[in-house]
């Protein structure tokens, strides 16, 4: 089953223009929170490396130096006590300030899975497709499967990777949410053909932030998302599953791929 339409909401309204709803910025607001978490991930794991490649240094230093240079000796002492200055740093602000969303925490029920696809595409359109000139198709191949886990969370992820993808789309494009299942996952794929300057244009109405939709443009590394993905990833992972982010380019079709296993992990 497909269905296709786009929608208006109501409520404050964004620098933009763009109308929205107290639940539009609750969504918002997360995206944001997971994408700092996100960054500071990225910062920790990306310094921790070069502080352990000095601290290593400098012990080979240590025993290629005179022991008996007291100068020698005070630099090597110096090198030792800023690496661990530094690693304490990103212990204590960098690792305290992810705790809240490290560790996710899942308020499990079951639902029907037919339900949570076909209320997120809705939100979307309600949130920011219409106002885009942007159609939003649901492509359904559930009937009705059942899911225990937090559907708050897995809704919230839907309508990140459907929003991600009305902002990367052009005026008149079409964003498309498939859902299937099989014997051991459910899955969600949302399709769109990419415009990735369309991300910085200030003309239009967006939900994301600017720095968000800045950095979504740059290249990136094998395996690495969007930083405003971030949530979909970490919902993904607490739930036992993945989340993966195809390549943007021009004019090309691109993806954004949710897979959840029907076990709990």
């Amino acid at each position: 089953m497909t269905t296709s339409s786009t929608g208006a909401g109501s409520g404050q309204q964004t620098a933009s223009g763009a109308s929205l709803s107290e639940r539009t910025a609750h969504l918002c607001a997360e995206a944001a929170l997971f994408m700092r978490d996100h960054v500071l991930s990225l910062v920790s794991h990306d310094l921790r490396g070069p502080l352990n490649a000095i601290h290593s240094w400098a012990y080979v230093l240590e025993r290629k130096l005179d022991a008996n240079d007291p100068a020698a000796q005070r630099a090597i002492v110096g090198i030792r006590s800023g690496v661990d200055q530094q690693v304490k740093l990103l212990e204590s602000i960098v690792d305290t300030t992810r705790a809240g969303t490290r560790n996710l925490a899942l308020a499990r029920s079951p639902f029907p899975l037919q339900a949570l696809f076909s209320d997120s595409a809705d939100e979307v359109r309600s949130g920011l497709a219409r106002s885009r000139g942007v159609s939003v198709a649901f492509d359904s191949g559930l009937s009705t499967e059942q899911f225990s886990g937090d559907r708050e969370r897995l809704a919230a992820a839907l309508w990140l990777m459907l929003t991600f993808a009305v902002e990367a789309s052009a005026d008149g494009a079409k964003v498309t949410l498939a859902s299937s299942a099989d014997a051991t996952a459910w899955h969600a794929l949302v399709t769109f053909d990419a415009s990735p300057a369309v991300l910085d244009d200030p003309a239009l109405p967006h939900l994301l932030e600017p720095f968000a939709r800045t950095q979504a443009r740059a290249p990136r590394e094998a395996g690495r998302i969007a930083w405003v993905l971030a949530l979909c990833k970490r919902v993904a992972e607490a739930h036992g599953g993945t989340f993966e982010q195809g390549e943007m380019q021009d004019g090309q079709p691109a993806t954004l791929a949710l897979r959840i296993p029907l076990a709990a992990p």
